[in-house]
């Protein structure tokens, strides 16, 4: 049976044990808002970090925040054609990828039966078709690596019903359902899928929808143990635990990282 100082007799220490130093980490949708803070999170943990997205500007801007080491790549994930080239390129550039945390991902507010089959399709392609095709062309060079770690990001809508967002909880559902499936075919070869659901994060963008819509504002806090929103670094540092070593035994799951509104009544 292991000790308590196991850890330590085996020459790993605290802090290594945490630390993604000698890591790359490809965040997609990296360039702003949780994106740019699970970036941040997982540079000042050791990691080098790749981000990509479709605007140029906003990715330079981050890479000036985020440091020398972080590079960008301009890309749409959603053009499933390039995301072969894509993960070559990076790979050619910068070396193998360790972490993959499929960050990028849109919404839209609209009553279920004002949805389009266009305005479906557009969501899904996004958030499920792309976030696949991506963990698809990484996993076959972690697998054969026998080594990595890939994060979704799922969200409060694949856990509970919530109104006006049919295609993104059908989206992220869909998730949180193929972290499972892949997990029980990458995990033998020693890749971690797992996943991270974040509750009600303070973006500008969430404050601005939750200020204009107040019921919906005070109905997400009421159902919220800690009474108080989340912060962008509460998802970085949980995307950091998980892509660590200190989380080397856990894989397919979903981790809610919302002050327990998941659980609240």
């Amino acid at each position: 049976m292991e000790t308590a100082n196991s850890t330590q007799e085996a020459g790993t220490s605290f802090a290594d044990i945490f630390s993604l130093e000698g890591k790359l980490a490809l965040v997609t949708g990296g360039g702003s808002g949780i994106g740019l803070h699970i970036a941040s999170c997982l540079v000042q943990a050791g990691a080098k970090v790749a981000i990509t997205g479709r605007r140029e500007p906003v990715l330079q801007e981050a890479v000036a925040l985020l440091g020398s080491r972080a590079s960008y790549f301009v890309n749409d994930i959603t053009d499933l054609k390039t995301i072969p080239d894509l993960i070559q390129v990076i790979e050619t550039t910068l070396g193998p990828i360790d972490i993959l945390v499929n960050n990028a991902g849109i919404n839209m507010k609209k009553f279920a039966l004002e949805v389009t089959d266009e305005d479906f399709d557009r969501i899904v392609q996004t958030n499920l078709h792309a976030v696949f095709s991506i963990t698809r062309e990484c996993g076959k060079r972690m697998v054969e690596r026998k080594k990595g770690s890939v994060l979704m990001i799922t969200s409060m809508a694949a856990l509970y019903g919530i109104d006006r967002v049919v295609a993104y909880t059908a989206s992220k559902s869909a998730v949180g359902g193929m972290v499972k499936a892949l997990a029980t075919e990458f995990s033998p070869h020693n890749v971690r899928i797992n996943a991270i659901a974040p509750g009600f994060i303070e973006t500008p963008m969430m404050l601005t929808a939750m200020n204009g819509d107040p019921s919906r504002r005070d109905k997400a806090m009421d159902r919220t143990p800690m009474g108080i929103w989340g912060k962008p670094d509460d998802i970085g540092w949980a995307a950091v635990f998980l892509s660590s070593e200190a989380a080397k035994f856990i894989t397919g799951v979903s981790l809610p990282v919302d002050g327990g509104n998941s659980i609240g009544f």
